[in-house]
């Protein structure tokens, strides 16, 4: 069952999904932030005011009628006004979303705004950018200035709000939480390259580049069967997918994973889907080199079959932006795991791969995954190998936490790595690279 129904779930179940999940992801704080939907009938569904967040209700939603009578056991959010006024200006938009993620506010209180052009899709999820002048919350002035942003620029959807946080609109809810997490994302990432060094950014031109080269005609097949040990595959990705979305590793709209099923077939998520929304009805069987009729496969699919192809060792594969990793794969700065031996035992060294490569060479990612089971593709993601697919998630675990304390580690002095003897003592004990 998807965990949110835009078409099908009430107005209030949607929100509560959505704060619920703003809220466990540390994006927001028990009395912050407010999400609200507009429905066909004019009427505004809303966060309430002073609410514990980590646990709101259907029955905690408000309903604002379109005559301005109140409906609930609550008072609405105390930021009601800019939500109605963002309404006023743009009809087309059907839900807004304003919260506090650290990140973003750490734009906000700099008065800077997130460059998306940190990584490929972000420009398209998030669109331009603005930033509204700072006036007291919950104030009239502040919707004010927040509509007049949307009413100048009817190319915005996500602006900073000075000293404050961040309010998106979209065209429902699903579409508003994707724009913000996206965003939150790229804040991140902008950041954590900061601490390490300098962040590159992408031309506009790459990303078109980018975007044009991912392929999308694929050849299929009839006659698709389920087997016993396939259908296990289909429960194992998507039991993975939504642990990786549950602990950050993956966010909505990026992630991919494979798994080797028979030979070099193998099954893989597909495009276009909430990551924690996938079901194995969702998953694709590849096999043959052809995808099962009627569906449509993730657009890394022709790297994953090279490196299925390529490497026998091989049988699962996860490609995601995890924010930490990200700062690497945006700075350039060497990813480090000789600092902890358990990590370098688990990842080896980790090179980073020039943007775009996988396209000018087709087989060069599935060379360098005969050697290193993480390599970080510059600007893109990370891609981690593996055998079982629970040791492959686990070796991405280890990335992920293994970045986050170099960055830490950044600001308090030079790094010490272990020495040469010391690493090939690792590998003589662990049998590291047998």
């Amino acid at each position: 069952m998807k965990q949110l129904d835009t078409k099908l779930m009430h107005p209030a179940e949607q929100i509560k999904v959505i704060i619920g999940r703003i809220y466990r992801s540390g994006m927001t704080t028990t009395s912050g932030g407010n999400v609200s939907i507009m429905d066909d009938n004019g009427d505004m569904w809303i966060t309430p005011s002073a609410i514990d967040k980590g646990s709101l209700t259907e029955r905690d939603i408000i309903c604002v009628k379109a005559d301005g009578t109140i409906v609930g056991p609550h008072k609405p959010s105390s930021e009601y006004p800019f939500h109605k006024a963002i309404y006023q200006m743009r009809p087309g938009m059907r839900s807004v979303i304003h919260a506090h993620p650290p990140a973003l506010v750490s734009f906000s209180i700099t008065h800077q705004i997130p460059n998306t052009n940190i990584i490929p899709q972000a420009r398209r999820i998030c669109g331009k950018i603005g930033f509204a002048p700072y006036a007291c919350p919950g104030s009239q002035e502040l919707g004010q200035k927040i509509a007049a942003e949307f009413r100048n620029h009817p190319d915005y959807k996500a602006v900073i709000m000075e000293n404050h946080g961040v309010v998106l609109c979209g065209e429902d809810l699903m579409d508003a939480y994707q724009r913000f997490e996206t965003l939150e994302l790229c804040a991140r990432t902008e950041l954590n390259a900061k601490v390490l060094g300098n962040p590159t950014y992408l031309t506009d031109e790459q990303i078109g580049q980018h975007e044009a080269s991912l392929p999308t005609d694929y050849p299929h097949f009839m006659g698709v069967t389920y087997p016993s040990d396939e259908r296990a595959i289909r429960t194992d990705i998507c039991r993975i997918v939504r642990r990786s979305c549950d602990q950050g590793l993956m966010i909505s709209t990026y992630g991919t994973v494979s798994v080797r099923w028979r030979g070099n077939d193998f099954l893989i998520t597909p495009p276009g889907l909430p990551r924690w929304d996938i079901e194995p009805e969702n998953i694709v069987q590849v096999k043959n080199g052809m995808v099962e009729a009627g569906k449509i496969p993730s657009r890394s699919v022709a790297m994953h079959q090279a490196i299925y192809q390529s490497n026998p060792h091989i049988d699962s594969i996860i490609l995601t932006q995890s924010p930490a990793l990200m700062g690497f794969c945006t700075s350039g700065v060497k990813f480090d795991v000789r600092t902890i031996p358990e990590s370098w035992i688990q990842l080896q060294d980790v090179p980073i791969v020039p943007f775009g490569l996988q396209y000018e060479d087709p087989m060069a990612i599935p060379e360098m995954t005969k050697k290193h089971p993480c390599l970080l593709l510059a600007n893109d993601s990370v891609l981690i190998t593996g055998k079982k697919l629970i040791d492959t998630f686990d070796h991405l675990e280890v990335a992920e936490f293994s970045a986050k304390s170099l960055i830490m580690a950044a600001p308090i002095g030079k790094l010490k790595p272990i020495n040469d003897k010391e690493i090939e003592e690792l590998r003589i004990a662990f049998h590291v690279g047998e």
